[in-house]
């Protein structure tokens, strides 16, 4: 990966903003994303190594997953860069932990957030109170460090900071209500927007937990490369480098097309997570137009909630909001990311009506595809060639698709 940032002027980024003062002594869990965000994690690890690790008197490392598959510590090292020698070389004292939201003994509940309080965060879109829950190995620590990129995101605005604790160490119940409450708002009202109430939610969230925190914040540039990063407190951190996704990752275009295709990486390697690609393009896509995810790499929905989608199937927000008895008792989450993907659309008199067509050119089968309510194209015979350069005639083909946010001037 290219880097803007060398690896001097990362050290020199974070020994400013992680002052010696805040760490000497201290038992440290740096939390950090797992595969499917962009960030030179090897890079940030070796210097959290050199920084934080000369004044901590523990340095461990946890992988935040939110509900996304467990890893194993062999695959954590590796997503760090390490081989087994070179973990123990340079982080002789260190722990490589992934979170277990799947072991329910592994979470500790923080408290409730009132129905009056989410009523006043949500500018009253839900009142209910809610649980909130965070792996309970952080308070085996005196400092957590929330490292991570910065991307416009369809749930919280953008990526990063917070949501580094929430969902990415958090408990269910928190994840499902915050996930709906971004769906029931829309990804298109949400997506690439600082201030929203997800957002506050989690910041909400993450001021019951006890134990002290600062932020490194990284943005991504074009080539892949670290073009901006920022260290110290959380909020502090996470708001610069969302200044900068939002110049560097929001692309406007003049006109909508009736075909976008979006080529995603093999980092999304089910549609959980490659449905990014829908979330970063949907404003591009005219109405009654076409939106193909190609991923010929793809061949499964979701290992975690893949058996929910398949009998929920893709649907637009309104479908669940208005047969709400039926469909109050399946995970948020899914019924979240089910709408995400199939985009805004209308839901009367028993007719759903998207306002694009979202098609998959993907492993995933079309027999499947039918089944949950998606289009389908035969990834063999799809040809980029035949997709590139084509603007003026309404198709528009997006490389490396899910990360960059496409919207209106």
């Amino acid at each position: 990966m290219k880097t803007s940032l060398d690896e001097q002027q990362v050290l020199e980024v974070l020994r400013e903003g992680l002052t010696a003062d805040a760490l000497a002594g201290k038992r440290v869990l740096v939390i950090t994303p797992d595969g499917t965000r962009t960030c030179p994690l090897p890079l940030l690890v070796r210097a959290v190594g050199e920084t934080v690790g000369e004044q901590a008197r523990q340095l461990d490392f946890m992988v935040a997953l939110g509900s996304h598959p467990i890893l194993t510590e062999a695959e954590v090292l590796r997503l760090y860069g390490l081989t087994p020698e070179a973990s123990e070389r340079l982080f002789p004292r260190s722990r490589f932990l992934c979170h277990r939201w799947d072991l329910p003994g592994s979470l500790k509940t923080l408290g409730k957030i009132s129905a009056d309080d989410i009523e006043a965060l949500t500018g009253g879109l839900f009142r209910e109170a809610v649980t909130v829950d965070i792996n309970r190995a952080v308070f085996d620590y005196d400092l957590l460090v929330l490292l991570g990129p910065v991307f416009p995101h369809e749930v919280a605005g953008f990526s990063g900071g917070a949501k580094y604790l929430f969902p990415g160490i958090g408990g269910g119940r928190f994840l499902h209500f915050t996930h709906w409450l971004g769906a029931v708002i829309t990804c298109w009202e949400t997506i690439g927007r600082k201030d929203t109430p997800v957002r506050r939610l989690l910041d909400r969230a993450t001021a019951m937990v006890p134990v002290p925190q600062l932020g490194i914040s990284a943005v991504i540039g074009p080539e892949g490369e670290l073009a901006g990063l920022y260290a110290g407190g959380v909020g502090e951190a996470w708001s610069r480098a969302a200044e900068l996704s939002a110049g560097l990752h929001v692309k406007t275009v003049a006109r909508r097309y009736s075909t976008v295709l979006g080529v995603a990486p093999r980092m999304y390697d089910e549609l959980w997570v490659g449905g990014k690609v829908m979330y970063k393009l949907e404003q591009a896509v005219a109405d009654g137009g076409r939106l193909i995810i190609y991923a010929p790499h793809l061949r499964e929905i979701s290992r975690t909630w893949g058996a929910h989608i398949g009998r929920v199937g893709y649907h637009v927000r309104d479908y669940f909001l208005r047969q709400w008895e039926r469909f109050r008792n399946e995970p948020w989450a899914v019924l979240a990311h089910s709408t995400h993907v199939k985009g805004l659309g209308s839901f009367e008199g028993e007719v759903e009506r998207p306002r694009i067509e979202v098609v998959l050119a993907t492993g995933i089968p079309e027999e499947f595809c039918r089944k949950v309510n998606l289009g389908y194209q035969d990834p063999a015979g799809l040809r980029l060639e035949d997709y590139r350069g084509r603007e003026a005639e309404g198709t528009l083909c997006v490389e490396r698709a899910g990360e960059t946010l496409y919207r209106m001037e």
